[in-house]
């Protein structure tokens, strides 16, 4: 009896189940498809190409969190189709985001933190174009007032500032003042500060957590250099500071560190949800010390989405659930879960960095005893036939990401490897160290240099 079409289509999917060869029935890459396909098969196609994705554990390069329990991974299903936006329609996640930047004012001590303003982002680079938006209209209004012009306003600011301040710069017609770093100040200190601020200086950002080393830039020091200027020049400068990463570190690490809005001249302060917050990619925070820091017309009322609301964003829809996450984990942790969590996170960090300084080759550029992060470069050798890119490459190989790159203007003649610690595993960090030992004793093995076919190796912010 020959078997009938149902029959044969069952036979057909069980050898498509094995043999995986669904490039035959897919559409092209780079056009829509005419017709339809089984969902199953859609999925399964989505599936095994994300599969060669690398593995999140093993990626040292990334600041972003790639890890949530299981009560915050039902929450996120639950809410995935919330859009921050629409407060109308979300009224009890526009109140509970109201909540976490109030948190966080607070956190950061705000003077009032009632009379605080913030708002959630879709990461740390929106909050500080923000930032950097409300000290530029502050300025031009400022200048107004009293019949100045409101050309040509710059902005202070290390050379080792993430690239979004590059991008604000750019894109907003501000010009960059970049104070190169050296061996002597490896960091936005306050020294010379007067070469690079005038009245038309915006403000100052100090970045706690600098991308390329993880130090700390000293807000302090930095605050009290501007306090000099004023008192020679009469220029009162703000600060803002980029915490994309230490705001989320510093107020739990280093309690007794001066950096946030206990100092006068600090009026903004963002962070990233996403990398010491602790929730997945897409949260971002900043919070303004008095809602007289932010002009009001940066803040937009629509009606259309079926109520009149504020809007303070460069996005407009965007997901609500990030914001959702925050909350659960600000109950979930408390300050002593946070505490605890990145103590630890950085008592793994120096001990990685303490077994790094003793292998033969690395000199510590950072320790991770600011954010968990920690840099090395290579010690002067002659003979060496490797530099950090072959190294970076071969850890690669073993599955593991660690950037190798130049310093920024001032130093970039080094080039130093960097990793960063999330939410730190001792067993993980020997399972790199082993493979980083490995790889080093077979470079050191070399008895010629290793042909170069390219130089370089990405820089994951």
């Amino acid at each position: 009896m020959a078997p009938d079409k149902q029959d044969l289509g069952a036979r057909a999917k069980a050898t498509l189940d094995f043999t995986n060869d669904y490039d035959d029935f897919a559409a092209p890459w780079f056009t829509l498809p005419q017709g339809s396909m089984p969902p199953e098969m859609a999925y399964q196609i989505v599936h095994d190409e994300a599969m060669l994705d690398g593995n999140a554990r093993l990626n040292l390069a990334t600041f972003v969190g790639t890890w949530m329990d299981e009560q915050a991974n039902r929450l996120y299903t639950e809410t995935f189709d919330k859009n921050m936006i629409d407060k109308d329609e979300y009224p009890k996640t526009a109140e509970i985001e109201t909540r976490c930047w109030r948190i966080l004012a607070d956190l950061w001590h705000a003077p009032d933190p009632a009379q605080a303003i913030g708002t959630s982002t879709i990461g740390s680079s929106e909050a500080a174009m923000l930032a950097g938006l409300a000290m530029m209209r502050r300025w031009r209004a400022g200048r107004r007032a009293v019949g100045l012009p409101t050309d040509r306003p710059n902005l202070v600011m290390s050379a080792a500032v993430q690239v979004c301040w590059e991008k604000f710069c750019n894109y907003w017609d501000v010009e960059p003042r970049l104070v190169p770093v050296s061996e002597e100040h490896p960091a936005l200190d306050g020294d010379g500060l007067e070469r690079y601020v005038d009245d038309r200086t915006i403000g100052v950002v100090a970045i706690m957590g600098v991308t390329y080393t993880g130090v700390y830039e000293p807000v302090a020091r930095i605050s009290a250099a501007l306090d000099r200027i004023q008192a020679a020049s009469g220029l009162d400068v703000p600060i803002h500071v980029d915490g994309a990463s230490g705001a989320m570190v510093a107020p739990f690490v280093q309690p007794e560190l001066t950096w946030d809005f206990t100092l006068e001249r600090v009026v903004s302060i963002n962070t990233s949800g996403h990398k010491y917050g602790l929730v997945y990619p897409g949260l971002g925070w900043v919070v303004w010390r008095s809602a007289e820091h932010l002009p009001e017309d940066m803040i937009f009322r629509v009606n259309y989405l079926g109520g009149d609301m504020p809007t303070l964003a460069l996005n407009f829809s965007r997901p609500g659930a990030q914001v959702l996450l925050q909350y659960y984990l600000f109950l979930r942790l408390g300050f002593d879960g946070y505490r605890e969590v990145h103590s630890h996170t950085r008592e793994v960090a120096l001990y990685v960095s303490g077994e790094i300084a003793r292998m033969g080759p690395f000199e510590l550029v950072s320790d991770g005893s600011d954010i968990p992060v920690l840099a090395w470069r290579l010690t002067e050798d002659p003979d060496r036939h490797w530099n950090l890119h072959h190294l970076s490459d071969r850890l690669r190989g073993r599955g593991w990401q660690v950037p190798a790159y130049p310093l920024p203007e001032g130093l970039a003649h080094i080039t130093v490897q960097r990793i960063v610690l999330r939410r730190g595993r001792r067993s993980l960090a020997r399972d790199f160290l082993e493979d980083l030992r490995a790889c080093v004793d077979y470079l050191d093995g070399l008895d010629g240099p290793i042909p170069v076919e390219r130089q370089g190796s990405a820089f994951h912010h």
